[in-house]
């Protein structure tokens, strides 16, 4: 079996792949992120993350970045909109120690406030840096004004002024509302079986008392397509045309259309039209991120001031083009095995796929194995794709940065 999964007696889920391999990873992936603060809280999850490493009831903040730093391992964390992730590589000998690590920071972290005031300069300093990236900031831009008045329409690192008015106190009682083990997932991937996998977790992950999630996530309200120009005094133009797409669970036709369009391959439809035949972009791509109930598809660009118009003029031609004529049956077929292709090559990692197994076990409470997938893939015609880009690409928002 391509997997193993069990649930502890206290809600927590667990997923497990016996790899040969001399290294192992393993990650708590839970289901809470920027999309579940108060507007008053607004950039607390990620603080929340970065707060994990700074002292536990047992270990002085050192001993948390130095334990398995020590063993040659690492040890890292992540927040996205819709959950907080603490994961972990070591040598597949040390995957109980990493075990016992996550769950130490994730459950007995104590959040000290004279630790948290040196760490919220540390993100100043990261809202800094992605404020002097256009590239960067024009993606969270356009991702607020597509999800106004929506949970999801706020950034993740939120702003300086009320970023320092947290406390201890504010975090713990955002985890207490928010890590829930019933939103829980612990995933894991080495050489040893999934009984030994589970038995680790039992051990580390069981004691923690059941909790539940005592709120439900409210669906983003309608909105109405959009274009805003702003001036940035940038040295080049950068513009992004997208709109809301589907949530996580219809997916797969979608991505396989974004990656036609603007995928990281040279021979996509925008690298080769933009870039290629008329040499006006450097960086163009199309990309898709689902949620749990919608999505985000989003063409980027940057180009010299006087190039802008036409690259958005060939852009939105080749979005009619996969809005109106249906891919042949060779464009079709090349399509599918480069993206199954990509899909296979990104298995490889076996972190990737480790992170991917528990995202996909929290959010569906099962997992498709990768011949699955690739035949979910195969399945796609022509017409679904053309009937996916009609109801996806037919009223497109757009935002430029000049």
């Amino acid at each position: 079996m391509e997997f193993s999964t069990y649930t502890l007696p206290n809600g927590i889920r667990g997923i497990h792949r016996q790899v040969r391999n001399t290294v192992a990873h393993c990650a708590l992936v839970i289901g809470a992120g920027s999309r579940d603060e108060h507007p008053a809280e607004y950039g607390l999850a990620h603080l929340t993350e970065h707060a994990f490493f700074k002292g536990t009831e047992r270990r002085k903040a050192w001993q948390v970045n130095c334990r398995l730093e020590n063993l040659g391992g690492e040890l890292n964390a992540f927040t996205t909109k819709e959950d907080t992730t603490i994961h972990a590589t070591t040598l597949k000998g040390d995957f109980a120690k990493a075990a016992e690590l996550i769950a130490d920071i994730a459950f007995r972290s104590t959040f000290p406030d004279r630790e948290l005031e040196r760490e919220k300069e540390v993100i100043v300093d990261e809202i800094n840096t992605y404020k002097d990236s256009p590239a960067d900031l024009i993606y969270d831009t356009f991702e607020d004004m597509l999800f106004e008045g929506s949970e999801l329409g706020h950034n993740i690192l939120g702003r300086k002024a009320s970023l320092m008015r947290y406390d201890g106190q504010a975090i713990r009682a955002f985890t207490a509302r928010t890590h829930t083990t019933d939103q829980m997932v612990f995933s894991s991937i080495g050489n040893f079986s999934a009984k030994t996998a589970e038995a680790v977790a039992a051990r580390y992950f069981a004691s923690q008392p059941a909790s539940q999630r005592g709120f439900v996530r409210a669906a983003p309200a309608p909105y109405r397509a959009f274009e805003k120009t702003v001036s940035k005094h940038t040295h080049q133009t950068h513009c992004i045309i997208g709109s809301r797409a589907f949530g996580i669970s219809e997916d797969l036709p979608l991505a396989l259309v974004t990656n036609i369009l603007g995928g990281p391959c040279a021979n996509s439809l925008l690298n080769i039209v933009v870039r290629e035949k008329n040499g006006l972009s450097y960086n163009i791509e199309a990309s898709y991120t689902p949620y749990g109930d919608t999505g985000i598809v989003a063409i980027y660009f940057s180009s010299d001031h006087s190039n802008a118009e036409q690259c958005i003029e060939l852009i939105e031609g080749q979005l009619h083009k996969l809005r109106t004529v249906p891919l042949t049956a060779r464009q079709l077929s090349m399509a599918k095995k480069q993206f199954i292709a990509q899909l296979a090559i990104s298995s490889e990692s076996n972190e990737s796929y480790m992170l991917g197994a528990g995202k996909s076990l929290l959010v569906h409470d099962g997992i498709d194995t990768m011949e699955q997938v690739y035949a979910k893939v195969r399945a796609l015609t022509a017409r679904q794709l053309t009937e996916v880009a009609e109801e996806v690409f037919s009223d497109m928002s757009r935002l430029i940065y000049k």
